[in-house]
């Protein structure tokens, strides 16, 4: 999973506009993960009209959709620090498994690290109920456990908008990225 190929994701909204609604579903998942029920969702409101108009689309139905639905989104995506295996080719990216260890330290440091994040994983499934989800977009693991530290004093309800949030953020960014090395 991690060491594949970069999804070949139509770019242009014109081009997902065209599509029947199977391909464009199977199009999107890349960006959203899968998420099959959500993609069906996003995928009936076409026409998109833009790339904003998707990812507005986007925010509206995730968040209007029924909480079961909302935690089938946010779990598509992986846990902080999956293993590299594990994981899809853009999330593999956005975490930054495709830099390799410099030394014995550095390798002690992702181990802990990594040991910290499955630790606060697990203890944030058992309280919320559902994955913590965030945007990492190539940030390094150690700065995104504050973040899942302080979520445990927020409520269920914030947590579910926030992930929800950030799921359509990931997605964009996503978007983003393919968008530019299709130009490249």
């Amino acid at each position: 999973m991690g060491n594949a190929a970069l999804p070949a994701t139509p770019t242009s909204v014109e081009a997902l506009d065209a599509l029947d609604a199977e391909a464009c579903s199977a199009a999107l998942a890349p960006l959203f993960e899968g998420a099959p029920r959500f993609l069906a969702r996003l995928v009936a409101t076409r026409p998109f009209g833009s790339v904003e108009g998707l990812f507005e689309q986007g925010r509206l139905i995730a968040a209007a959709m029924p909480e079961d639905e909302q935690i089938e989104l946010i779990d598509a995506h992986p846990r902080l620090g999956a293993p590299p295996g594990s994981v899809s080719a853009m999330s593999y990216r956005e975490q930054g498994y495709q830099v390799d260890a410099a030394d014995a330290a550095a390798e002690a440091e992702r181990s802990r690290i990594a040991a910290e994040l499955v630790e606060l994983n697990v203890a944030y499934e058992v309280h919320f109920g559902f994955r913590y989800c965030v945007f990492v977009a190539g940030r390094p693991r150690a700065d995104l456990i504050p973040g899942l530290q302080a979520a445990f004093e927020a409520s269920r309800e914030s947590e579910i908008r926030r992930a929800l949030t950030a799921v359509i953020d990931i997605a964009a960014d996503r978007h983003r990225t393919l968008t530019r090395e299709a130009r490249a």
